[in-house]
């Protein structure tokens, strides 16, 4: 599409939160197009989580804390100047941090080893929201990266 930017798809807020980025998270965590399930795995985990806090605090509260704190705010991107490649920190658009958060929360939940992946995902949103684990330890090294890189800023696109 080199004229026109593709147009925005309004997605739906999911039936038990009625939150739209719950939705987005269930289309990236959804495998094979069955959504019934991705839903359902996200529900359980959110169960397990407020199992984990038994505090006042909602769950869905602690996954948005948890997400927030997995989005980085800067990444590097490869530029071939002259001979050399450089890797170039470049600020992320609104959108694809977002993007970014969730892939990476959802890709290392994949590699943790609990029973099943509600209790993966569970895991990793309550380690994500008190600032560790893989998916934060993630973002950590993107931004280090970044900032090792910052020499070469001037060389942005």
């Amino acid at each position: 599409m080199r004229k026109s930017k593709p147009k925005k798809r309004i997605l739906l807020p999911d039936p038990r939160f009625n939150d739209t980025l719950v939705t987005r998270f269930v289309n990236n965590l959804m495998l094979r197009g069955k959504k019934n399930l991705a839903y359902n795995i996200f529900y359980d985990a959110m169960d397990i989580v407020a199992e984990k806090i038994k505090e006042e605090e909602n769950p869905l509260e602690v996954f948005k804390k948890a997400l927030a704190n997995v989005t980085p705010a800067v990444e590097v991107r490869s530029r071939r100047i002259g001979g050399a490649t450089f890797q170039i920190p470049a600020e992320i658009r609104p959108d694809r941090k977002v993007s970014v958060g969730i892939k990476n929360m959802i890709k290392f939940a994949r590699k943790r080893n609990e029973k099943n992946m509600a209790g993966r995902l569970a895991g990793e949103i309550v380690a994500a929201s008190k600032e560790e684990g893989a998916a934060f330890k993630r973002k950590e090294d993107t931004h280090r990266m970044a900032d090792a890189n910052k020499a070469f800023s001037h060389f942005r696109f």
